[in-house]
């Protein structure tokens, strides 16, 4: 068989594999006699059970500070060498790391690689903190962990080593090219594969939110000031002394009635492009939303009925309907 490099390929008869696991870390082929083994450093230097020599080391620590993930290679129990895999970071993903920090989500990179290259790749990625060495157990307890100081996780992986983890966040978002197991154990798969696509998720979510506090917030104050503005036209009738709070100066108890009915009627109506549209979601923390909110829907639902009773109101008394 040969590969996509037309280098061909021959397994022996005999051989017996070795299949990689997330815990030991260590893959391998065992055949005539003989055994390969191949996978991260500590749990290669396990197996070899003696001290490196010095070049080893040296080529170790080389790989990982540029950000690679150094690989140790045995054969029949004899250090062979490094195997360096190059990690590409995304062309931008530090800057859509520094919005998702402008949303106020901290990004922890959770992985199984040492911590020197663990480091690097943070420092290059600017992702606000990281776990090396992790095992999906490590992952599973971390998660929890956030969680049970209240708050929300959202997680992306496409291992079956982050089965698991996807299953327990709050959001597991699994990559379109990850195992069955990761797209099965994910609320939703990205079929971009693309981490920060979770800042599209966010915006989403906390757009639809953001829109609903919005309505909420315009109707309570809408309904507050509504009933405040004609409440005293309809009973100063009865009550004389609430003529002082007519402040408007609605024209009988009857077109204040119908101003109101009619206003609630176009109101409705003119929200419903709004709660379409929603309302458009912008990076700052949630005490600029809530002032904002309030501000613009809270005051603006106060205002409206005032202004809106009293236009209508004039336009019946002046059509001479209920005057």
């Amino acid at each position: 068989m040969k590969d996509r490099h037309g280098i061909t390929l021959e397994t022996p008869a005999d051989a017996a594999v070795v299949p990689f696991t997330a815990n030991t870390r260590v893959s391998g082929l065992d055949a005539g006699g003989r055994a390969w083994r191949k996978g991260a450093v500590d749990s290669i230097l396990k197996h070899l059970g003696t001290t490196p020599p010095t070049a080893f080391t040296q080529a170790v620590e080389r790989v990982a500070r540029a950000g690679s993930t150094p690989l140790a290679v045995l054969e029949d129990g004899r250090l062979m060498g490094v195997i360096e895999l190059k990690d590409i970071v995304k062309p931008g993903i530090r800057e859509r790391f520094a919005e998702l920090r402008r949303m106020g989500i901290r990004t922890v990179m959770v992985t199984g690689d040492n911590r020197i290259t663990a480091a690097a790749i943070a420092t290059e990625a600017g992702v606000d903190d990281y776990i090396a060495e992790a095992t999906p157990q490590d992952k599973l307890n971390y998660i929890r962990k956030t969680q049970a100081e209240g708050r929300l996780v959202a997680m992306c992986g496409d291992g079956t080593n982050d089965a698991p983890a996807l299953a327990q966040a709050d959001v597991g978002v699994a990559m379109q090219t990850g195992t069955q197991a990761a797209r099965e154990a994910g609320n939703m798969v990205d079929l971009d594969s693309d981490p920060t696509k979770l800042i599209e998720i966010v915006e989403i979510g906390k757009q639809l939110l953001i829109t609903r506090g919005s309505l909420t917030t315009f109707s309570i104050a809408n309904d507050i000031s509504k009933y405040f503005a004609i409440l005293p036209a309809i009973f100063v009738a009865t009550y004389p002394e609430l003529g002082a709070l007519n402040i408007m100066h609605l024209s009988t108890p009857q077109s204040a009635i119908m101003s109101a009915v009619i206003f609630n009627a176009l109101i409705i109506v003119a929200l419903v492009p709004l709660a379409l549209r929603g309302v458009k979601f912008r990076a700052v923390g949630a005490a600029a939303l809530l002032q904002r909110n309030l501000l613009i829907y809270g005051l603006g639902g106060i205002v409206a009925p005032f202004a809106g009773i009293k236009a209508i109101d004039l336009v019946l008394t002046t059509l001479h309907i209920f005057a």
